[in-house]
């Protein structure tokens, strides 16, 4: 792969140590997170990104960190579309506040697995295959093409095939039972309805990284630096959650902003044997294209905001 030993070493002691942090003594006792707890925790994601971004420049080389802070940048970005979801999941499944960080961090698990996955298996195709590009290039145009459609934005928890299958093949509590996964009831095992949100939102992340995998690749073929801008990106996706779920619903044009930047990845595939764009220059754009997102929202928010 290239990568030295020590920095994949590194990488793992980094994110063993942060998330043992963060379980063990932050959230050691499950409770309701308050607005000023998750800004903080994810300012901390951020920084710890960032001091990351800082090592790969210093040991791999300005292009190396160049692409990191891309690829964390468009992640970033497209996670905002993710914490929309699980708000409509937890909405849905009435899944109580002090219960929602188990269900995120948990899922975590299964993210990073789904990711490497992704980015390995990627960065093989299209280093082997040269129209697995093209492929890619269509997913990221006809996902940014989905997202200006009317109705998807609607979300049904219930609906999803594996809640459905999840239903069928094991009995499920009627109610949540505080923090726990699966109780024993009658001398038998059952799941709870935390289980099943836990599914849906694992399902949700394996159709993401169906967009965002193919976003990353697009800035770096470097499978370290693809995966670890990933881990890093999700690690701090459940504080943000917290942080930004209130407010997210307040911004008007955060799909066509995100459909903008997958539409630009996706280009950017197409165009790379004729047209080089610089990863700078894609930093940029990226940026700029949430700058204006963000900005636009605030100026012209939804009709029932004005009078709020």
């Amino acid at each position: 792969m290239g990568t030295p030993t020590y920095l994949w070493v590194g990488f793992s002691v980094a994110v063993v140590a942060a998330i043992a942090v963060d379980l063990g003594v932050l959230h050691r006792k499950a409770h309701r997170i308050t607005i000023k707890e998750a800004l903080a925790e994810s300012a901390g994601w951020i920084g710890r990104a960032l001091l990351f971004n800082i090592w790969i420049y210093v040991s791999m080389g300005h292009e190396a960190g160049l692409e990191f802070l891309t690829s964390y940048v468009i992640e970033k970005s497209l996670s905002i579309d993710n914490i929309f979801v699980f708000l409509l999941i937890f909405q849905g499944m009435a899944v109580p506040a002090q219960s929602q960080h188990k269900v995120l961090y948990c899922g975590v698990v299964g993210a990073l697995v789904m990711r490497a996955i992704f980015v390995f298996g990627g960065v093989a195709l299209l280093n082997r295959f040269r129209f697995v590009l093209f492929v890619f290039a269509a997913i990221l145009i006809l996902t940014s093409v989905r997202m200006l459609l009317p109705g998807e934005h609607e979300i049904q928890p219930e609906r999803n095939w594996l809640v459905r299958i999840a239903r069928r093949v094991v009995p499920v509590t009627p109610g949540y039972e505080r923090e726990h996964f699966l109780v024993r009831q009658a001398e038998k095992w059952s799941v709870t309805p935390l289980l099943l949100a836990l599914v849906a939102v694992e399902a949700t992340d394996i159709l993401f990284a169906v967009d965002s995998v193919p976003a990353v690749l697009a800035i770096t073929r470097d499978t370290f630096v693809a995966y670890s801008s990933n881990v890093f990106a999700i690690l701090g996706l459940r504080a943000l959650y917290f942080a930004l779920a209130d407010l997210l619903p307040r911004f008007r044009l955060l799909r066509p902003g995100l459909a903008a930047i997958l539409l630009f990845t996706g280009a950017k595939m197409l165009a790379s044997g004729r047209v080089q764009i610089s990863t700078g220059v894609s930093l940029g754009i990226v940026v700029a294209i949430m700058a204006l997102m963000i900005g636009a929202s605030a100026l012209w928010p939804r009709k029932n905001q004005r009078g709020a």
